[in-house]
């Protein structure tokens, strides 16, 4: 991989989009500790609940700081579909075209061009780059979102990168983590600086109910979401979602919830079932 011209380095610098902010999400808050971090140091790691923020304005934190301008903000996904959405939400905080300021690459799809600064891609993308671009120059910023899930490929690009760094000393690296782990990915990278991002956007309640000895599984488990469902219409207008374990308890529940006659109905019910096959 060529490193850019001086020419282009100015073009780029020039046009590099700015940035603002959702001052509601929680990340907004340590914007500039996150900056003074990754100014500061190589590897910062950044643990964020989910809702937080971090997956849509790290990289706008990296543009503010004018990264992204040497090379690539390279930004990996673990699927697909949430690499062509975020590439899609950033775009649209910058008010860019998808392709333009803000891309993805995915498997079959390249959305890429010249006028590029963040790259969205699977982590799989970045680990098959390593083949063609052992240093990585197309990069001058990367960040690991969902370090938690700690794939295969995640692993691997995290042991790369590390033995990596040294020889890329211009190369930053910010690793995501949903959880309480962001203490191992300091560790990994020799005591990093680990930034934690706490707050909901909204505020979680967990109601428990204890299963009495006469109930059956089955019937237990479907009159429960009858019970709760009564319930929630009857707080007002919104959206349920019910978790299970398959396809099979999906289409039972939802076909029990359509014969069921909800107290307070006010509105129209839809029941979407959906569920995803792994191959």
């Amino acid at each position: 991989m060529k490193k850019l011209s001086p020419d282009v380095i100015t073009s780029r610098l020039a046009n590099l989009p700015q940035p603002s902010y959702a001052e509601d999400l929680p990340v907004h808050a340590r914007r500039e500790e996150i900056k003074r971090a990754i100014e500061n140091h190589q590897v910062v790691i950044i643990c964020g609940e989910t809702g937080s923020g971090k997956t849509t304005q790290i990289p706008k934190i990296c543009l503010e700081l004018k990264r992204g301008v040497t090379g690539l903000i390279g930004h990996t996904q673990p699927r697909r579909i949430a690499a062509r959405t975020v590439a899609a939400r950033i775009a649209a905080e910058l008010n860019s075209a998808v392709g333009q300021a803000v891309g993805y690459k995915i498997r079959f799809t390249d959305k890429i061009s010249p006028d590029t600064y963040v790259k969205l891609m699977t982590d799989g993308i970045l680990l098959a780059e390593t083949q063609s671009d052992p240093l990585l120059q197309a990069y001058d910023t990367l960040i690991i979102d969902e370090a938690h899930e700690r794939s295969l490929n995640i692993d691997f690009l995290l042991g790369y990168i590390k033995q990596l760094l040294p020889k890329r000393p211009d190369l930053k690296l910010i690793v995501t983590s949903a959880t309480i782990d962001a203490q191992r990915f300091s560790g990994h990278f020799n005591d990093a600086p680990v930034i934690e991002v706490t707050g909901r956007l909204y505020p979680v309640e967990i109601c428990y109910r204890p299963l009495l000895a006469d109930d059956e599984e089955d019937n237990d488990m479907q009159r429960a979401i009858l019970h709760a469902v009564d319930e929630l219409i009857a707080l007002g207008p919104g959206d349920i979602l019910v978790f299970l374990p398959g396809e099979r308890e999906i289409r039972e529940t939802a076909e029990t919830l359509r014969k069921h006659h909800f107290n307070y109905l006010r509105s129209v019910l839809y029941w979407l079932p959906m569920w995803l096959k792994l191959h």
